[in-house]
């Protein structure tokens, strides 16, 4: 096997999040190749071989896989969004159950796994989407959606998209509309020239409400007002709270707020979740599928159990969900977040549903925790994707509390930090995988630790 070869072959099995192993003809060595669903037959050139394991990049579907079925999005495939768009909801459960069990025995002797909960809703799920403004090939028509699977730089539009409802679609469309009447060139990542970067969308499932934000740099008129305009004259099942415009003239490929005007309305929206009300700006964080956060949220608290009369630490709060959730019979909730938006949120959001308990700091993990005055009984753990810093890690585990629960967007950063834990005294008591992103490879997972005396 070279690099740069062209090679054939069946995906055996998807390890998480999309790692397929093809074994193609006459090799004994598996080739991991991205983006295929197990029994594809696809094409794909070998890019890397190293310490003898080698990865592909897909290049064809050859065959379909006996468990798809026909995408009900017509983007799929071109855009870099979702993976699983043509596999069964009940088959992209199985897939998804499978690749965290498989992980988590990996570390866990005797696991207790307690399979999978699905999200309420498979379709028009998302309460926020982030769209990019680009062109979907070289000197193209202007584009306003996602990136193109494998692309940096081409954009696809998705004025079907099928994850988001038809509000979404209709602002979409009405955008790309507009601007490519005024003919305002896109912000390109490359040459570091043009205004429009990106839009934001976001709304709550059970209010209704819909926050937009346009994200360009200074450079040339927008015509903010007159999009505004239009937007306000479309015909919604929602109502739009605020339209918002953010300055960003920062080189970096991502939103950051340099100034935001606000076009109509107000800088925020709400949202609900359980019977507690939420507050929620533009760039705070918050889980991206309401109902399913109800999900979330409603087998975390069953995982973490009685609270009555506890001090409980709720570290990478964000926008203290959680803590709110534990919050009525504890005694105390202490939050610590790194994101300051998040944490002047979740003050606001505990104010709002009359928490009188809830405490949050601003600051990074790793050294907020040394100030902290207290002990805490328990322990609620939601990192960033990544996982915990091992040294935030250590002084985690030196609290010496009876009992952690861990929520984890990603498996892997898990199951590496279980290991730590286990070895430091800690044993996994259970695990669960809860589906808050269908048609994509990602999937959350609660897992309850218990110190062993």
């Amino acid at each position: 096997m070279k690099k740069g070869q062209v090679l054939e072959g069946v995906i055996q099995s998807v390890e998480f999040p999309n790692k397929g192993r093809v074994y193609p003809e006459g090799e004994e060595k598996p080739v991991i190749v991205k983006n295929g669903i197990p029994g594809q037959k696809v094409r794909f050139a070998v890019n890397k071989i190293r310490k003898g394991k080698a990865e592909g990049r897909l290049l064809e579907v050859i065959e379909k896989s006996p468990l798809e079925m026909e995408s009900p999005c017509p983007h799929f495939g071109a855009c870099g969004g979702c993976t699983y768009q043509s596999l069964p909801y009940e088959e992209q459960l199985k897939l998804k159950e499978s690749q965290v069990k498989a992980l988590l025995e990996e570390q866990v002797d005797n696991l207790v796994f307690e399979g999978i909960k699905g999200s309420p809703e498979q379709f028009a799920y998302r309460n926020k989407m982030e769209f990019t403004f680009g062109d979907e090939f070289k000197d193209g028509p202007l584009a306003l959606g996602m990136h193109k699977r494998g692309s940096f730089h081409d954009i696809v539009n998705v004025t079907e998209c099928q994850i988001v409802d038809e509000d979404y679609r209709k602002i979409l469309k009405t955008t790309l509309d507009f601007y490519r009447e005024k003919e305002i060139p896109y912000y390109h990542r490359m040459r570091h020239d043009g205004c429009l970067r990106h839009m934001l969308v976001r709304k709550g499932h059970k209010t209704g409400e819909i926050l937009v934000d346009l994200i360009t740099t200074r450079t040339q008129e927008t015509y903010a007002k007159e999009w505004k305009d239009a937007l306000l004259a479309l015909e919604l099942d929602g109502k739009i709270a605020g339209i918002l415009h953010t300055y960003n003239d920062n080189v970096a490929d991502t939103i950051k707020d340099e100034g935001t005007e606000i076009l109509y309305g107000q800088d925020y929206f709400y949202e609900e979740l359980l019977g507690l009300k939420f507050r929620i700006s533009p760039f705070s964080f918050f889980q991206t599928n309401s109902l399913g956060a109800e999900v979330l949220y409603e087998t975390a608290r069953e995982y973490v159990g009685d609270t009555k009369n506890k001090v409980i630490f709720d570290l990478y709060s964000g926008t203290g969900t959680i803590a709110q959730m534990v919050a009525p019979v504890a005694s105390r909730v202490v939050g610590v977040e790194i994101v300051e938006e998040a944490v002047e949120a979740a003050k606001e959001n505990a104010k709002l549903n009359n928490l009188e308990n809830c405490y949050f700091h601003a600051g990074d993990v790793l050294k907020v925790i040394d100030d902290l005055k207290e002990v805490p009984d328990l322990i609620i753990l939601d990192p960033p994707r990544d996982g915990i810093h091992p040294k935030a890690l250590e002084k985690i585990i030196n609290f010496g509390v009876d009992r952690m629960v861990y929520i984890s967007c990603k498996p892997t950063s898990l199951a590496r930090d279980l290991e730590v834990l286990q070895e430091r005294g800690y044993c996994v008591e259970k695990a669960v995988a809860i589906d808050m992103f269908p048609a994509t490879v990602h999937c959350e997972t609660i897992c309850s630790l218990s110190r062993i005396k």
